[in-house]
């Protein structure tokens, strides 16, 4: 009887110590994920970023997200910059218009779009705002929903490719039109990780042109279709580049901690063997 006793308590301390090692090995494998989750880093050079914004989509400034793109502009011009947003990642755009002394009452508003030029709702942000006639200048901003990987056909959720940015007023008064005004756009994501996970994927990310680009490189010699892509912008690490998130690491301490467990539950309630005669 109290050789049994003996043996389960030394079965419960190598279950704790075993199950300690487990957490700790758990928590120092999370430790990445968890860096990984931060907001993207922002580079303190600016000096590739574009000085200037296109007036449509097809003509749109390129900007890597963290860098600040500025723009010389008259009241009334639609202004577009274009930038990339991969699986995982929570976009948010920011936009300041700096107004000259005198102006009346206006109202600027912010819009993005996805590859497929669906305008894509904020999920929070001053996306329009009204700047009074003494003011120097208006901040505006618009945090998408997080990009998926993959979805279906007819939903309009977010997918990995290529974003335009539309700034504009609304309902300019005829007094402003022309005015000179100086505006700065920039683009930072937050990594959501495997809360955003899903099983699916894309074949090629919605950038314009990419798909035609792929047909003609598989060969396709009576196609006349030019394979040009029309945005040359792709994250740092390429397309597709968040497929490893903190769900694998979640999934495997949820393993290697089932599997404690199993060995401790055997060894608290295996006998002592055959009772002697």
């Amino acid at each position: 009887m109290g050789g049994r006793t003996v043996l389960s308590l030394g079965g419960a301390r190598g279950l704790a110590r075993a199950v300690g090692a487990g957490l700790l090995l758990a928590g120092v494998t999370a430790v990445p994920a968890a860096a990984d989750s931060s907001p993207s880093a922002s580079p303190s050079d600016d000096s590739g970023a574009p000085t200037s914004a296109g007036t449509s989509f097809r003509t749109a400034a390129e900007v890597d997200q963290g860098r600040r793109a500025t723009a010389g502009a008259s009241a009334g011009d639609y202004l577009y910059w274009s930038f990339p947003a991969d699986a995982g990642q929570r976009p948010t755009v920011r936009a300041k218009v700096k107004l000259p002394d005198a102006h009346a009452s206006v109202t600027w508003q912010i819009d993005v779009y996805d590859g497929l030029r669906r305008r894509q709702a904020c999920q929070y942000g001053a996306q329009t705002r009204t700047a009074a006639q003494d003011a120097a200048s208006v901040e505006l901003s618009c945090t998408l929903r997080t990009v998926r990987a993959w979805s279906e056909p007819w939903a309009d959720d977010p997918l990995p490719g290529t974003y335009y940015i539309r700034l504009t007023t609304v309902g300019l008064a005829a007094a402003d039109l022309g005015l000179p005004v100086s505006t700065e756009v920039r683009v930072d994501s937050k990594d959501i990780g495997g809360a955003a996970a899903v099983d699916g994927s894309l074949s090629e990310p919605l950038v314009p042109g990419i798909a035609v680009a792929a047909e003609s490189e598989d060969g396709d010699e009576e196609s006349d279709t030019p394979g040009a892509v029309l945005s040359s912008i792709e994250p740092d690490d390429g397309w597709a580049s968040g497929w490893w998130s903190d769900r694998w690491v979640w999934t495997g301490v949820g393993g290697v901690l089932a599997a404690l467990a199993g060995v401790g539950g055997y060894s608290l309630t295996r006998g002592a063997g055959r009772p002697r005669p």
